[in-house]
């Protein structure tokens, strides 16, 4: 099976998008984050990330979506869309054509999530696969002690009678520490985009907790903020007064991320898979050959290669090993 990458992965026999950065006539799309989308004329999802689309989009586009594990014709081939385990309604598709069979990550992750179903896997000819983390100092801490250090942290700061806020993106991480702070006892006040996207999630997760509120100036008191990052300090000073601000982000697990982020401190939480995820995923599929793309993608193929796996850098350079 051909997969190219220009502007986004493409396969040229199927005329299929996966994830174009540019608008298409017609594209895949696996999730709802603004870097996997682009305003195409339509465009096939799950119910989930087209009601994020329409959301953050507008517009008028045709939708054509299918649910996890149903098998939907698509460009001469067939598609079945299994979770990714990321944000709402992000989806790995599976797709078979008489040139074989191939699995697109999309971003993903196998630790278990607060907020959105696990992931899904099955074996596949040819594996596509995200590598935001593909370097192995990329190792995530275990999630239940990074959020017993987030909550500590919190309560620290509003004993103190200051607010405490956390850094986050508004899809994804952010309903990720909604359910993290509200099982802990604690209520947390979102930034309106934030706030949206939560929504969203109790339509379509009817467990997603309900006791989050949209954030009022004159209501902040004894709450934790989720707000998008920023370091307009005159901002934050401007709307929240006695603050302190924390960043959640996978690459916390590098030291100097609180001072990359102007923060007072950093959590290293995230919505992708670490490098020992990755590996995991190969073993998973078990897949002839693997295209990686994003991050740290020729690194991570040439770590594959010298594991004895067929690996490949789409859009990058792949370095050559001379074997002795």
């Amino acid at each position: 099976m051909e997969i190219t990458h220009r502007h986004g992965l493409y396969l040229p026999a199927h005329d299929l998008w996966l994830d174009p950065q540019k608008a298409q006539p017609f594209a895949y799309v696996s999730h709802g984050h603004s870097d996997h989308t682009a305003r195409h004329k339509a465009f096939f999802s799950t119910p989930e990330t087209a009601a994020i689309m329409r959301q953050r989009l507008g517009g008028n586009r045709r939708e054509q979506t299918a649910v996890f594990g149903e098998r939907t014709e698509l460009c001469g081939g067939k598609a079945t869309l299994l979770s990714a385990g990321h944000v709402l309604g992000a989806a790995q598709m599976f797709f078979e054509s008489d040139a074989g069979s191939m699995l697109y990550t999309g971003d993903f992750k196998l630790r278990p999530s607060l907020s959105v179903p696990p992931a899904q896997w099955c074996k596949a000819d040819t594996l596509v696969m995200e590598t935001t983390f593909g370097l192995p100092k990329y190792r995530m801490p275990p999630t239940a002690d990074v959020l017993a250090a987030l909550l500590a942290w919190c309560r620290e700061q509003l004993a103190d009678g200051t607010t405490p806020i956390l850094f986050a993106y508004s899809l994804g991480k952010a309903q990720e520490l909604v359910c993290a702070l509200i099982a802990a006892g604690l209520t947390p006040m979102l930034h309106e985009a934030a706030w949206k996207m939560c929504e969203l999630y109790r339509e379509f997760l009817p467990a997603f907790p309900t006791t989050y509120r949209r954030w009022k100036p004159s209501e902040q008191a004894g709450h934790v903020v989720i707000w998008p990052h920023t370091r307009d300090t005159g901002e934050l000073d401007r709307r929240f007064g006695k603050y302190r601000a924390a960043a959640v982000t996978g690459w916390a697990v590098e030291s100097s991320a609180k001072f990359r982020y102007g923060c007072a401190a950093a959590f290293p939480l995230s919505d992708h898979a670490d490098y020992d995820e990755l590996l995991r995923a190969v073993e998973l599929v078990q897949p002839k050959r693997v295209l990686t793309v994003h991050g740290f993608a020729a690194e991570f193929a040439a770590d594959l290669r010298r594991r004895g796996v067929e690996a490949w850098a789409l859009a990058q350079e792949n370095q050559m090993e001379l074997r002795l």
